[in-house]
């Protein structure tokens, strides 16, 4: 058996992540053997992983990514069990690092991003577990989103407590369209509209608000019952929907014409996402 030195067990850490004592027993067990101890360590972290799956993540952090010209940007968010987890470097580099990674090949969701391969060294789920063996948690890839606009802007937002983002795509060719842009992703995270536009919100839902008004109308005029019911629809899409809603800096106007009048005419809204974790 090959000696295990402190050189030997600090090699196996650094590339691993693993612990001191973890690393010298891998190294112990499989004869001061580098690779077969990593695989070790690898496998001790898929049991860790199988493990720990059950346990609740009701924390966690929201990470973005954009491309250099502006047209591209990727979002992404992971759950974990603890805030203190939430806050360490590995958590936080492997957040940027998922970021890059969805802005650039674009998964369609979780379940294809954890099949890509990450690094050139395995795949984002193998990556994903050996995390779980190293922070000692129950961590989850909890969403991914990518969009572009070439004819536009992609812009987004994280607030202050990482806890909730946004990420939107707009046509638009007006100067200045980051900093509205931003503005745009801070209102999205603030009121989180249910949908883009009045297409967007399900029928069902429509209909079921239109009973609802329908039920305190009884006994009135017809044409009282669809003044008012054309009233409190134009609330209920005001407060569902993005293009609707009246704009963060200034409520007198909806978000639409908010973005027309600072970007043109011809701005418009392609698509948004809103990922929050935790409570």
């Amino acid at each position: 058996m090959s000696q295990i030195t402190a050189a030997l067990v600090r090699e196996l850490r650094e590339k691993s992540g693993a612990g001191m004592m973890e690393c010298k027993k891998a190294l112990e067990a499989t004869g001061g053997d580098m690779e077969a101890a990593f695989d070790e360590l690898r496998k001790a972290g898929l049991k860790t992983a199988a493990k720990k799956a059950g346990r609740d993540t009701g924390e966690g952090r929201v990470a973005t990514c954009l491309s250099e010209n502006g047209q591209a940007g990727a979002m992404v968010s992971i759950a974990c069990e603890t805030d203190f987890v939430a806050k360490t470097p590995d958590f936080d580099t492997f957040l940027a690092d998922l970021a890059a990674h969805v802005l650039e090949h674009g998964p369609a969701d979780v379940e294809e991003c954890m099949t890509q391969s990450w690094k050139g060294d395995g795949t984002v789920k193998d990556a994903l577990t050996a995390l779980v063996g190293k922070l000692g948690e129950n961590i989850q890839i909890a969403s991914v989103r990518r969009m572009e606009s070439p004819e536009g802007r992609v812009a987004a937002y994280v607030h202050h407590d990482d806890k909730k983002g946004a990420l939107v795509a707009v046509r638009t060719s007006g100067s200045g369209a980051d900093d509205v842009l931003r503005d745009l992703c801070m209102h999205i995270v603030v009121f989180s509209p249910e949908g883009l536009d009045r297409d967007s919100i399900p029928a069902e839902a429509i209909e079921r608000e239109k009973a609802i008004i329908k039920e305190g109308l009884a006994g009135k005029p017809e044409e009282i019952q669809e003044k008012i019911m054309a009233g409190r629809l134009e609330k209920f899409f005001a407060e569902k929907t993005l293009v609707d809603q009246p704009w963060i800096k200034d409520d007198k106007q909806s978000v639409a014409k908010a973005l027309r009048a600072a970007l043109g005419e011809e701005t418009t809204i392609l698509a948004f996402q809103r990922f929050q974790v935790g409570a």
